[in-house]
């Protein structure tokens, strides 16, 4: 992957944590659940990263996740992944791309909990933390207990 290049066509840097994941792992999904998007990749249907440079969410939505974060201002975001039931993760880019967190949209959640999940870490951090059941940010809760297996997009 030529990051300089996506660097270029994006107009920003992605986080180092993201671009050695996409070294080593390219895009694909992990327990046919959560996959990754990557900058585009001929013939993957994982490169998609680029298309989601500006998001369109409900005011409703992006209310919600203000109020989660601590200057109750929604900084840009850009998804970096999905999983099967349609929740999204988000980068939360504000700053250097290094120390941009990570927030989860629940697209299903059961009444009075909420559908934003915030999570003080890059993305790297935060798949950690979801596949060890330190974080639960997706409509199914957790898949821990479970050997894992991620599945880059040549090999589905």
């Amino acid at each position: 992957m030529n990051w300089d290049s996506v660097a270029q066509a994006m107009s920003l840097h992605l986080p180092m944590d993201y671009r050695e994941f996409v070294e080593i792992y390219g895009g694909g999904e992990m327990d046919e659940y959560f996959s990754i998007s990557t900058p585009p990749v001929p013939g993957s249907a994982y490169g998609d990263l680029l298309d989601g440079l500006d998001p369109a969410l409900p005011t409703r939505d992006l209310n919600q996740l203000a109020e989660q974060l601590a200057s109750n201002a929604v900084p840009p975001l850009l998804p970096f992944g999905t999983t099967a039931h349609g929740d999204v993760s988000f980068w939360l880019r504000e700053g250097p791309a290094d120390n941009w967190n990570v927030a989860s949209f629940r697209r299903q959640s059961p009444p009075g909990t909420a559908r934003w999940t915030v999570f003080d870490g890059g993305m790297v951090e935060f798949f950690l933390a979801f596949l060890t059941g330190t974080v639960e940010p997706f409509t199914v809760g957790s898949l821990v207990g479970q050997q894992h297996e991620y599945v880059n997009w040549r090999d589905l």
